[in-house]
C-alpha cells in the first residue's frame, strides 16, 4: 500500500472539494485521473499536510494515521502543478537548498542535488538561473527538487502542464524510469488520459469530489464484449447479409471493419461467414476498451446518480481531448470502484 484514504472530506468554506473518499492506492504507478477542479490537487495537500480535511482518516506507507506533517514529507517527494522556483537561483543552488531544508547535510545534499539533476537531464544547465529555463526545463527542475531527499513515494501534479510534445514524453520516461528502474511509487495527478495509459499500472477516476472508478488499469480497460478490428479481401465484401445480427459491425474504411462478439463468442462464425461471403481475412487483432471510453462511462453513470454535467476536459500538447466518438457499443459498463 503506497496511499489509503478512508472517509476522507475536505472543504473550503461552503464548497465540498472532496467527498467521502475511500480508495487505496497500490505500490508502482497510480493516475488521479479527473477533470479540472475534481479534488485531486486537494488530496495531494491533505496528504501532505497543507490542508486540513474535515473528516476521515489518510494513511502513506507504513507511517502511523498520526504522523505529523514533517515526518510524512521525508518519505514523499511533491512536484506542484505551478512553477515553484527561485528567480535568482540555479538550479543546483534550489534542489541542493531544498535537500538541506528537508534535513540533510550540507555536503549529501550537494551530492544528490548533481544526481538528480543529472537524472533528469539537467547535467548541463545546473549552474544557470532557473528563470531563465524552457518550461521543460522547469518541470524537470521541479522533479529533481522533488527526488532530492529520495523519497519513496512521488506525487506529481500535472508533470507534464505546459510541455510540448517532446518535453510531454521526456517527463514521462522519467516517470517510467522512475518507477521500473529505481522502484519508486509514484501518484500522478492529471487530467489528461494519455498520460496516465503511458506510465501507470492503476488508475483512480474522479469527477466532483468522488471517486467514481478505480483499479489496475487492465482490469478497467477489459471490455465484457470482445472487439475485434480485422481486415478482409476483396475490399468490397459484402458483410452484413450474411453476418450474425447480433454482432455489432462498424465499417472502419474499404475492407476494414470492427465487430463485437459476447464475451464467450468463438471467432470461428465470423471466419466462416466472411468464407460465405465470398471473402478471406488478412488482418485480425484483437481490441480492449480505451481508458477514454472508460472515463467517459464512469462520469456519465456518475451524472446519471445525480452529478451534473461538466464541460468536457482536454489534453495537452499531443494528448487528445476527451468527448470524442468512441464507437463502443452503450452496454459497455466501466470497471467499477472496488
Amino acid at each position: 500500500m503506497t496511499v489509503e484514504l478512508d472517509r476522507l472530506t475536505i472543504r473550503y468554506g461552503d464548497h465540498l472539494a472532496v467527498a467521502d473518499v475511500s480508495v487505496r492506492f497500490d505500490p508502482g504507478a497510480v493516475g488521479l485521473l479527473g477533470r479540472n477542479g475534481a479534488g485531486k490537487s486537494s488530496i495531494l495537500k491533505a496528504l501532505l499536510g497543507l490542508v486540513k480535511p474535515s473528516s476521515g482518516r489518510m494513511r502513506i506507507l507504513e507511517l502511523p494515521e498520526d504522523a505529523d506533517a514533517a515526518t510524512v514529507r521525508s518519505q514523499v517527494g511533491y512536484m506542484p502543478e505551478r512553477d515553484a522556483h527561485l528567480p535568482q537561483a540555479s538550479g543546483f543552488e534550489m534542489v541542493s537548498l531544498l535537500g538541506m531544508l528537508s534535513g540533510m547535510p550540507r555536503r549529501d545534499a550537494w551530492r544528490r542535488a548533481h544526481e538528480v539533476l543529472y537524472l533528469v537531464g539537467l547535467e548541463e544547465q545546473r549552474y544557470r538561473p532557473v528563470s531563465g529555463y524552457s518550461a521543460g526545463m522547469r518541470q524537470k527542475a521541479k522533479l529533481a527538487a522533488a527526488l532530492v531527499h529520495d523519497p519513496k513515494v512521488l506525487f506529481l501534479d500535472e508533470p507534464t502542464n505546459g510541455l510540448d510534445p517532446t518535453g510531454r514524453e521526456d517527463m514521462l520516461r522519467l516517470v517510467r524510469q522512475l518507477c521500473r528502474e529505481l522502484g519508486k511509487s509514484v501518484v500522478l495527478s492529471t487530467h489528461i488520459l494519455q498520460d496516465v495509459e503511458a506510465v501507470c499500472d492503476g488508475v483512480v477516476v474522479m469527477e466532483k469530489g468522488r471517486v467514481v472508478a478505480s483499479g489496475p488499469l487492465h482490469e478497467l480497460t477489459r471490455a465484457t464484449e470482445r472487439r475485434v478490428a480485422f481486415s478482409v479481401e476483396p475490399s468490397n465484401l459484402e458483410l452484413r447479409s450474411v453476418l450474425s445480427p447480433r454482432w455489432k459491425l462498424r465499417n472502419d474504411g474499404p475492407g476494414r471493419y470492427t465487430v463485437w462478439l459476447l464475451d464467450d463468442e468463438p471467432t470461428q462464425p465470423l471466419f466462416a461467414a466472411i468464407l460465405q461471403a465470398g471473402g478471406f481475412v488478412t488482418g485480425f487483432v484483437p481490441q480492449r476498451r480505451s481508458l477514454e471510453e472508460v472515463f467517459l462511462h464512469a462520469v456519465q453513470r456518475d451524472a446519471d446518480l445525480g452529478g451534473a454535467d461538466h464541460a468536457p476536459m482536454s489534453g495537452t500538447g499531443a494528448a487528445q481531448p476527451l468527448g470524442a466518438e468512441v464507437g463502443s457499443p452503450t452496454r459497455n459498463p466501466a470497471g467499477g470502484q472496488p
